[in-house]
C-alpha cells in the first residue's frame, strides 16, 4: 500500500499545475477572442487577421531565423504551404464569424476541431474508429446542432462562417500534426506565422483600411494573448494527460458567456452552453479512450510515476 502511495503521489502534485496551465490557456484565448470582438467590423477581416498575425511573428523570430538559415527538404516546405493556406482562410472565416455572432457562439462552434481532427486522422491517415469513437462524434455533433439549432432559428452568415473555419482549422492541424513529425513545434508555429502573414499580406492590401494606433495595440494584445494561450496549453500538455486538461477547456465557454453578457451585452444563451458541454464531455471522452488505449499497447518503464 505504502508504495502504491509513493507512485500516486506524483500524479497529483502533476496534476494541479496542469490544471492551473490550461485554466491559464483557456483565458488567454478568451482575451483572443474578446479582442478581435471588440474590433467588430471596424476593419476587414483579412486586414485584422494580417496585422494579428504580422504581431505574433515578432514573438517567434527567435524560432524563425535559424530555421530558414538550415532550410527545408521539398516535400516540408510543400506541407508548410498547405498549412499555410489552410490557415488564411480560416483564420478570415473566423475573424468575420467573431465580428457578427456572439463570443459563446464562436468558442462552442469551434469545439468541432478536435471532431475534425479525428475524422480527417481517420479518413486521410488511415488511424481506425472504433464504435465507442464513432458513437462519441456522434454525441459531439449532436451538441453542435443544438447550438447552432437550424430549422429553429435562423442561421447567420456568421455562423456558417464560424462552422467553415472550425473545419479548415481541423484541416490544418491535420497537416501540423504530420509536420510535428519531421521538424520541432516551434518550428511549425513559427512557420505557420509566416505563411500565413505572406499569404494574407495581398488580400488584406486590397482591402486596406487605415487602422488607428489604438486598433494596432488591440491587435497587438490578440497576439500577445494567442502567443501566451499556446504556450500555456503546451505546459499544461507537459504537466499532466489530456485526460486531465481536456475536461477544463469546458470553462472557456463560460468565460467567453461571462465576457459577451458583461463587456459586449450579448444575450447568455443557455442551449449554446448545453451544447457547447454536450460536446466538451464527447471530446474528453474520446481523449481518455485514446489514452487507455495507449496505456494498453504500451508497456510503462519501471519506475513510471504517470501518463506521459
Amino acid at each position: 500500500m505504502a508504495g502504491g502511495m509513493s507512485r500516486a503521489t506524483p500524479i497529483l502534485r502533476n496534476d494541479l499545475p496542469g490544471i492551473l496551465w490550461m485554466l491559464a490557456a483557456g483565458l488567454c484565448f478568451v482575451g483572443v477572442n474578446g479582442t478581435v470582438r471588440w474590433l467588430g467590423q471596424a476593419l476587414p477581416a483579412a486586414e485584422g487577421a494580417f496585422i494579428r498575425f504580422a504581431f505574433g511573428l515578432l514573438f517567434l523570430v527567435p524560432a524563425l531565423g535559424p530555421a530558414l538559415r538550415r532550410g527545408f527538404a521539398p516535400r516540408i516546405w510543400a506541407l508548410f504551404v498547405l498549412r499555410g493556406g489552410l490557415h488564411v482562410l480560416a483564420v478570415i472565416l473566423w475573424f468575420y464569424a467573431l465580428a457578427r455572432i456572439t463570443v459563446a457562439e464562436v468558442t462552442a462552434i469551434g469545439y468541432l476541431n478536435p471532431i475534425v481532427v479525428t475524422l480527417g486522422a481517420t479518413l486521410l491517415m488511415g488511424e481506425r474508429i472504433s464504435w465507442r469513437r464513432a458513437l462519441a462524434i456522434a454525441v459531439a455533433l449532436a451538441g453542435a446542432m443544438i447550438v447552432l439549432r437550424p430549422g429553429i432559428r435562423v442561421l447567420e452568415p456568421g455562423h456558417v462562417a464560424q462552422l467553415g473555419a472550425s473545419v479548415i482549422f481541423g484541416m490544418s492541424y491535420l497537416v501540423a500534426k504530420r509536420l510535428s513529425e519531421l521538424v520541432p513545434a516551434t518550428v511549425v508555429v513559427a512557420m505557420m506565422s509566416l505563411t500565413v502573414c505572406i499569404g494574407l499580406a495581398p488580400i488584406a492590401a486590397l482591402v486596406w483600411v487605415p487602422p488607428t494606433p489604438l486598433q494596432y495595440a488591440v491587435l497587438a494584445c490578440t497576439a500577445l494573448f494567442a502567443t501566451a494561450g499556446h504556450y500555456a496549453m503546451t505546459r499544461a500538455f507537459v504537466a499532466a494527460p489530456l485526460t486531465v486538461t481536456q475536461p477544463v477547456t469546458f470553462l472557456q465557454l463560460i468565460w467567453a458567456s461571462l465576457l459577451g453578457a458583461l463587456v459586449f451585452a450579448e444575450p447568455v444563451d443557455l442551449w449554446v452552453l448545453v451544447g457547447g458541454a454536450i460536446m466538451i464531455g464527447a471530446i474528453s471522452y474520446i481523449t481518455w479512450r485514446e489514452a487507455r488505449l495507449r496505456r494498453q499497447t504500451i508497456t510503462p518503464p519501471v519506475g513510471a510515476t504517470r501518463e506521459s
